[in-house]
């Protein structure tokens, strides 16, 4: 009876760890996306900001209803991520709606930096203190933002600082 009571609190005790290529935590989340901003004024603050400093800006274009939008903003407020983007982003969240439903908003602020259609969210656009977009290939592809660890998001992050 002791043995059978002591090897249950021992399985309950190792089903909290997580052996080596087990699945990875659940992101962190937040609701970092609001439809009342004005997102044009944010980015030409964002813009305005990284001209006087060098930094670049990262600009998220996502919304509150989409899990893997919250997921990318709850890692972008994890310690060594906040480290990263504070060191060389200007960072601005675009609530862009619905796209994919035609229920779209700030679709203009995409279009201007080159993402023509947006077709899921999030998309992440890196731009050049003076604007011009480095990730136009790969801007589109957060839309597994869910999916990726924080070093994954930490080292993509990392290489689209590099001027």
């Amino acid at each position: 009876m002791i043995r059978a009571a002591m090897a249950g609190m021992l399985a309950l005790a190792l089903a909290g760890c997580v052996a080596p290529g087990a699945a990875a935590p659940a992101p962190p989340e937040a609701r970092a996306f609001s439809a009342s901003a004005d997102a044009r004024a944010e980015v030409e603050a964002a813009l305005a900001r990284a001209a006087a400093s060098g930094k670049r800006v990262l600009l998220v274009l996502g919304a509150n209803w989409c899990h893997d939008s919250r997921a990318l903003a709850g890692w972008l407020e994890t310690p060594r991520l906040a480290a990263l983007v504070a060191a060389h982003y200007e960072l601005v969240f675009v609530d862009v709606g619905q796209p994919q439903t035609g229920a779209g908003r700030n679709l203009d602020i995409a279009q201007r930096f080159g993402l023509a259609e947006l077709a899921g969210t999030p998309a992440l656009i890196v731009l050049t203190p003076d604007g011009a977009p480095v990730n136009l290939d790969t801007a589109a592809s957060w839309r597994d933002a869910a999916s990726r660890s924080e070093a994954a998001i930490h080292a993509a992050l990392a290489t689209l600082a590099r001027p």
